[in-house]
């Protein structure tokens, strides 16, 4: 696919992983336009059967998103009584969700500010990255009158626990990336210089493996939400489902033959594994 059609974003691709930079001056602010641009990029990400990792980051030092557009919330139409039927409908939902459900690696790297929307569009991704001293996560809706409309109240109490997530939105608290990494916000907090090649590091690992192996584990993962004994059904049909596949058949011999399964191959497996994976 083209991704050339986008103004706020600057899309890289390359090597089974898509790079998106949020760069909308001054402070990522999710204007009605990046929004529809952001939509746009995960239905064609969606669809698109070649890549498997997206990193999304921000070309602003110190914001990668600050929070939806204010002034375009004012501006929402409310001479209708609220519908539970129409708000099954919402649109960010939906966006955040194919984030969240695609079957690629979706990966923000956070290096700024976050609040409001732009936290909630983090949260549906698969991982999040940021930075001891620079990242900062936000609620900012209810102190200006209003609720998290984006996912946040049924995410962040499924990420931090239903205490943690009221102390965050009803107290409007900026969550600094140390304790946003404690707490399971973050999967990890890096210096500055540290996050950039981490997460490219880990993109190019991903990207390496089988891209059956890879999707399907993450189906597996998802499948976490589910009763136990349903998901463990999932987990079992998914497996059996793999081992069939000739790149598994492939990559498992090599493993054995490359020293797998032996006291010095054992101790190395992850510089193994991935070593099984480049030779394919």
């Amino acid at each position: 696919m083209a991704y050339d059609t986008y103004r706020l974003l600057k899309i890289e691709t390359g090597a089974r992983i898509i790079t998106a930079t949020i760069d909308n001056p001054p402070i990522n602010i999710i204007t009605m336009e990046l929004f529809g641009e952001l939509a746009r990029l995960s239905a064609e990400l969606e669809a698109d059967p070649d890549p498997l990792v997206f990193i999304l980051k921000s070309a602003n030092p110190d914001f990668f998103i600050a929070h939806f557009d204010v002034n375009a919330i004012l501006s929402f139409p409310t001479d209708q009584a609220p519908s539970r039927e129409a708000a099954a409908k919402n649109e960010y939902h939906a966006m955040c969700e194919r984030f969240r459900t695609m079957d690629k690696v979706t990966i923000a790297q956070i290096e700024g500010r976050v609040g409001g929307g732009g936290s909630e569009l983090s949260m549906a991704f698969d991982m999040r990255f940021g930075v001891k001293g620079k990242t900062i996560v936000n609620q900012m809706e209810v102190p200006i009158g209003i609720l998290p409309g984006g996912g946040g109240t049924q995410r962040l109490p499924r990420l931090v626990g239903r205490g943690r997530a009221l102390e965050v939105i009803l107290g409007g608290i900026d969550l600094d990336a140390q304790t946003a990494e404690r707490w399971g916000w973050l999967n990890r907090a890096f210096a500055a210089n540290e996050i950039g090649p981490y997460v490219d590091a880990l993109a190019r690992r991903i990207a390496s493996f089988p891209p059956d192996a890879v999707r399907l584990a993450k189906q597996s993962v998802d499948a976490a939400a589910l009763p136990l004994r349903d998901g463990l059904a999932e987990e079992a049909f998914l497996f059996q489902q793999l081992i069939r596949s000739d790149a598994a058949r492939r990559n498992m011999a090599a493993f054995i033959e490359m020293g797998g399964q032996t006291r010095e191959g054992e101790m190395r497996i992850a510089e193994l594994s991935a070593k099984v994976a480049a030779a394919k």
